[in-house]
C-alpha cells in the first residue's frame, strides 16, 4: 500500500490500545468481584470466577470495537471520549448479564459486583487517557472544551485590552468565534493567560504556535489583529505569514470605535462585537496625530459653511466632519447631481436637525457663484471642487483649466466680494514640479490664492483669509489605484501597474480632512500670509508593493493567483511625487503633521492678466495655447515635448 493510502492509525498503536482496554476490563471485573466478597461475605481468591472474567472481557472487546473506542487518539482525549467510554461500558455491562446467564445461570456471581465494575472500568479506561494528554499538553484545559463546537477557532495577535474585550464577548451565547490562543510582541506576556486563554509565543513564533495548536486539535482558521501597537511592517508580515499558514486575516476595530449600549454590553455601532478586514490603510502605519478639536469646533460651530465639490471624495468627508461640529448652516455646492443627492441624503439621515441646502452649480460660472453667495452668506468656504484624474485632465485640458484654475479664481473672487471670513483651498502634491495639465492647473490655483492672500494682507482690501492645504493621494478616492485594484482582484486579475518603480504618497481621507480642518483653525499669522500648509505624508509607497499586499489581503498569491502587468506611464504621469518645491522654505507649525511652505511670490495684477489670456485660449478651444500659457504661469511645468522654462533650484 502506498504511503498516501496508508492506514490513518498504525496497527501497532491500535494493538496497544486494544491490549490496554481489554486488560482494564478483565482487571475491573476481578477487582469488582473481589471487592464484593471482601466487603460482604467470605473473602475469595482472585480469578475464582475466571469464566465470568473471560465472558466480560470478550463482551467488552466486541462492544469497544463496535463503538470505535479503540480508534481514539489519546493525545486528543476530551470529554467526548469520556462520554464514549461511559456509553461503551454501560452497554458492555448490560450485554454481559444475559450472556453470562446463558453460560452459568449466574451461579456464584454476585449481582452487586456490577455496581462496582461500572464506575471502576470507566475510571480505569478514562484515567490513563487523561494522564497521557496531561503529559503531552502540560494541562487539561483542552479536555473540557467542546470538541463539537461549531464556532470558528481564532488566534489573536496582541494581548491587550482589545483582546480581553474580544475574549469576554466571545463567551456570550451564539458568539461566532472561539479564541484558542494569543501571540504578542511583548516577551513578558508570553506564557500568561487572559481569561483562561494562553499567550503561546511572540509574533515571530506564529508558525510554531499554529503547529502546536494543530497538534492539540485546535488549529486556528483565522488570525485576528487585536492591537494598534503593530507597525506597518509588522502588519505586512502578519499578512504574509497568515497567507502561508492558510489562515484568513482580520482585525478588531479600535477601542475608540466601541461604545457601551444601554444594556451595558459592548457594541460596535449598534451591531455587537464584530471584525473588519485588514484594510490598506493598516499597512501604511501612519501615527495618530493629536488634534486640537476645540479649535476645530470653534472654527465651525455656529457659522455658515459652504463646501464646493461637496459630492466628491474630499468634499463629502469635509461635509461629514464639519456637520459634526455644529455649523449654523451647511451649504452643499456641486455640479454632479447624483453625487450631490447622495451626500445630501446621507446628511439628512445623520444630522436631520442641521439646517442645510443642496445647490447645483458649477464653479466655472461666476454669476451662479455670486447669486449663491449672496443668498447663503457663507462665513467659511471649503473649495474642494476640482478635476483630479491626471490622464482625463491631460486629454481634456480646456475642462481642467476652466475648473481647476479659472474656477478657483471665481470662488476666491466671490469670497472677497461677499466678505467671507475664510476660504480653504484643497491642493495636491501634483502641483509641485508638475508634469501634467492637472498638476499645472492646481499650481495656478495655489498661486492665485497665495497672491490674493498677500495682496489683501498688504493693502487690507479684504476681510477674507485664504488658506491653501496641499497633500498627496487619499486612499479609496475616485479614480485612485485602490478601488481599481479591488475591482481587478475581484475579476480575477490581472492587476495593472504603470511602472515597477512608481511611488505615491497616501493617507486616509479621514486623516486628510482632519488635518485640513486643523490647518484652517491654526491662529492667523500676518507674517505667514500666502504660505501653503503641507500635510506630512510620511514615506512614499511603491505601487507594486501596494498591489501585492492587496492581493494577499484578498487571500490570494501575487504572481500565482493574480498576475501583475506593467502597462507603462500614462500621459502626464510621473514616477514619483513631491510635496515641497525646492524653492519653498519649510516653516514648522505648532501642529504635528502640518508644515508651512513659504510662498513663491506672484503679483496679483500680473497673475490676473495671465489668467485672462488662459481663459481666452480655453474659450477658443486652443489646446496648444493653453499649454503655452500654463508654462508661462508655471515655469517648472514640463512635458516630454516641452522642457521647463525654469528648472527647479537644487
Amino acid at each position: 500500500m502506498s504511503e498516501r493510502h496508508a492506514p490513518r492509525f498504525p496497527a501497532a498503536r491500535i494493538g496497544l490500545v486494544v491490549a490496554h482496554d481489554l486488560l482494564m476490563a478483565a482487571a475491573a471485573f476481578e477487582i469488582a468481584v473481589w471487592a464484593r466478597y471482601y466487603t460482604y461475605g467470605a473473602p475469595q481468591d482472585l480469578f475464582f470466577l475466571w469464566e465470568g472474567t473471560i465472558v466480560f472481557t470478550a463482551v467488552s472487546a466486541l462492544i469497544f470495537a463496535w463503538s470505535g473506542l479503540f480508534r481514539g487518539i489519546w493525545h486528543y482525549a476530551s470529554m467526548t471520549d469520556l462520554f464514549a467510554i461511559t456509553r461503551a461500558v454501560t452497554i458492555a455491562v448490560l450485554v454481559f448479564v444475559p450472556v453470562m446467564f446463558t453460560v452459568s445461570r449466574l451461579e456464584a456471581f454476585p449481582r452487586s459486583a456490577l455496581i462496582f465494575v461500572w464506575p471502576l472500568l470507566i475510571v480505569m479506561l478514562g484515567g490513563p487517557r487523561l494522564l497521557y494528554r496531561l503529559f503531552k499538553d502540560g494541562n487539561l484545559n483542552a479536555v473540557f472544551e467542546r470538541t463539537s463546537d461549531p464556532r470558528v477557532p481564532v488566534l489573536l495577535a496582541g494581548a491587550g485590552d482589545a483582546a480581553e474585550l474580544f475574549i469576554r464577548e466571545m463567551t456570550r451565547p451564539r458568539s461566532p468565534y472561539r479564541v484558542v490562543g494569543l501571540v504578542d510582541d511583548r516577551a513578558r506576556r508570553i506564557g500568561r493567560n487572559i481569561r483562561g486563554v494562553r499567550v503561546w509565543g511572540s509574533i515571530d513564533d506564529l508558525p510554531s504556535v499554529v503547529e502546536g495548536l494543530a497538534k492539540r486539535g485546535r488549529r486556528p482558521q483565522r488570525l485576528i489583529v487585536a492591537s494598534d501597537r503593530f507597525s506597518a511592517a509588522e502588519v505586512k508580515a502578519l499578512v504574509e505569514t497568515a497567507q502561508g499558514l492558510g489562515m484568513t486575516l482580520a482585525r478588531l476595530p479600535k477601542l475608540t470605535d466601541f461604545r457601551d449600549d444601554q444594556a451595558g454590553r459592548v457594541a460596535l455601532h449598534g451591531r455587537g462585537m464584530s471584525l473588519r478586514a485588514v484594510a490598506v490603510e493598516d499597512l501604511l502605519g501612519r501615527p495618530q496625530q493629536t488634534l486640537d478639536r476645540d479649535a476645530m469646533r470653534k472654527l465651525v460651530h455656529g457659522r455658515r459653511v459652504l463646501v464646493t465639490g461637496s459630492g466628491g471624495t474630499i468634499g463629502s468627508e469635509i461635509v461629514r466632519q464639519v456637520a459634526a461640529f455644529g455649523p449654523a448652516k451647511l451649504v452643499l455646492f456641486d455640479s454632479n447631481e447624483y453625487a450631490l443627492y447622495l451626500i445630501d441624503l446621507e446628511l439628512g439621515e445623520s444630522h436631520a436637525d442641521l439646517p442645510r441646502a443642496a445647490i447645483l452649480g458649477d464653479v466655472r460660472d461666476p454669476a451662479r457663484l455670486d447669486s449663491v453667495f449672496a443668498a447663503e452668506r457663507p462665513e467659511l468656504v471649503f473649495h474642494a471642487a476640482a478635476l483630479k484624474h491626471v490622464p482625463l485632465a491631460e486629454a481634456n485640458p480646456i475642462e481642467a483649466v476652466q475648473t481647476n484654475a479659472l474656477g478657483t479664481r471665481n470662488v476666491a473672487r466671490a469670497c472677497v466680494n461677499h466678505r467671507v471670513d475664510r476660504m480653504v483651498m484643497i491642493s495636491t502634491d501634483k502641483a509641485v514640479n508638475p508634469s501634467s495639465i492637472m498638476g499645472a492647473t492646481k499650481r495656478v490655483a495655489e498661486s492665485y490664492a497665495q497672491a490674493l492672500s498677500l495682496d489683501t494682507a498688504a493693502a487690507s482690501r479684504s476681510e477674507t483669509r485664504f488658506v491653501t492645504v496641499r497633500f498627496g493621494n487619499v486612499l479609496g478616492s475616485t479614480g485612485s489605484v485602490v478601488p481599481l485594484f479591488q475591482r481587478q482582484i475581484a475579476a480575477g486579475g490581472p492587476i495593472t501597474v504603470t511602472h515597477p518603480d512608481i511611488t505615491r504618497f497616501f493617507m486616509t481621507v479621514k486623516e486628510a480632512v482632519e488635518l485640513v480642518l486643523q490647518a484652517s483653525a491654526l491662529p492667523e499669522d500676518p507674517a505667514a500670509a500666502g504660505t501653503i500648509f503641507v500635510l506630512d505624508m510620511g514615506e512614499a509607497v511603491r505601487i507594486q508593493d501596494l498591489a501585492r499586499q492587496m492581493i494577499r489581503l484578498a487571500g490570494l498569491r501575487p504572481d500565482h493567483d493574480i498576475q501583475i502587468v506593467y502597462t507603462g506611464l500614462r500621459p502626464g504621469e510621473k514616477l514619483y511625487e513631491e510635496v515641497f518645491h525646492a524653492g519653498e522654505t519649510l516653516v514648522p507649525t505648532p501642529q504635528p503633521g502640518i508644515q508651512r511652505a513659504a510662498p513663491r511670490v506672484a503679483d496679483l495684477a500680473v497673475l490676473d492678466r495671465a489668467l485672462d489670456k488662459l481663459a481666452a485660449a480655453a474659450g477658443r478651444g486652443d489646446g496648444a495655447e493653453i499649454r503655452r500659457q500654463l508654462q508661462l504661469l508655471v515655469p517648472e511645468y514640463a512635458t516630454p515635448d516641452h522642457p521647463p522654462l525654469r528648472a527647479a533650484p537644487e
